[in-house]
């Protein structure tokens, strides 16, 4: 987590606690489906350059979410941060689209010397403070924080799946991962996304990141799903519809080129 720095946004001081990179290849998951939906959902338009989101308090305490067009000061802001250095995050005037009341993160930490986080006193006309999804029941956000935390701990999931139990792919017969309820939702997904191939889904529902040697870590959303796969291994999926159960999908004749496939069209971190 970054020390506390400060940046003036709209002639503000605001003591900054975190931020986050808001572009088509990386985006905070949990606000959606994909880049489009987490703007709109944020009131910014989805300029494919995105957008870094400076998450802080000003002297009163309260809550806001300055939005900047520098990606690139955020993205050495983070990286530096992540290596426990400090990093003064000041984004420029010039570069601030706007400061949005509320927080679209849930943060744990606070600004020393000013009052406890608080949503802003709005005036007529402002738009309702930002929140965190909803996160403690299952739901479409809970869905895309177990993705988040499948593709981070990799090989602990994957150290769970015995291969020769492992989940056929559906069409093939045989295979646990096809029994119950879970048999049609896990077919329909891997049917979303070979349609991706076919009609490109908007950006950042298919993202890829490095993973170890050659391989690359996917992530595929669509309505009501998620899964998480190596393009040199089996697949994750988990469904709104089943409520905290994650789905191994096993490698098959199938999975391999459409994992391919998928790592073609995706968006990648620059």
């Amino acid at each position: 987590m970054p020390t506390t720095e400060s940046t003036d946004g709209d002639g503000d001081q605001l003591f900054v606690l975190t931020a986050v990179l808001l572009t088509p290849a990386q985006f905070p998951s949990v606000l959606g489906d994909d880049y489009p939906e987490v703007c709109a959902g944020l009131g910014l338009e989805p300029y494919f350059e995105g957008y870094g989101l400076v998450l802080g308090q000003d002297g009163t305490g309260a809550r806001w979410t300055v939005v900047t067009e520098d990606v690139s000061l955020v993205a050495c802001a983070i990286a530096a941060w992540d290596c426990g250095m400090e990093y003064d995050l000041s984004p420029g005037e010039d570069s601030i689209v706007g400061a949005l009341p509320g927080w679209p993160l849930a943060l744990a930490v606070s600004a020393p010397g000013v009052p406890e986080p608080h949503d802003p006193e709005l005036q007529d006309g402002d738009p309702a403070p930002l929140a965190p999804p909803d996160a403690n029941a299952w739901g479409p956000a809970q869905r895309r924080l177990g993705a988040d935390e499948i593709a981070m701990q990799w090989a602990a999931w994957r150290e769970q799946v015995d291969d020769e139990e492992a989940f056929a792919e559906p069409g093939e017969g045989g295979g646990q991962g096809e029994a119950g309820g879970a048999r049609g939702g896990v077919r329909r997904v891997l049917e979303e996304a070979r349609g991706y191939l076919a009609q490109p889904p908007p950006p950042g529902r298919v993202r890829s990141s490095f993973a170890a040697g050659e391989a690359r870590t996917l992530r595929i959303d669509g309505p009501g799903w998620s899964m998480v796969a190596r393009t040199d291994d089996i697949a994750f999926v988990l469904l709104d519809d089943d409520p905290g159960e994650v789905h191994p999908v096993g490698r098959g004749p199938e999975l391999p080129g459409l994992l391919s496939s998928l790592d073609k069209l995706a968006v990648r971190p620059s």
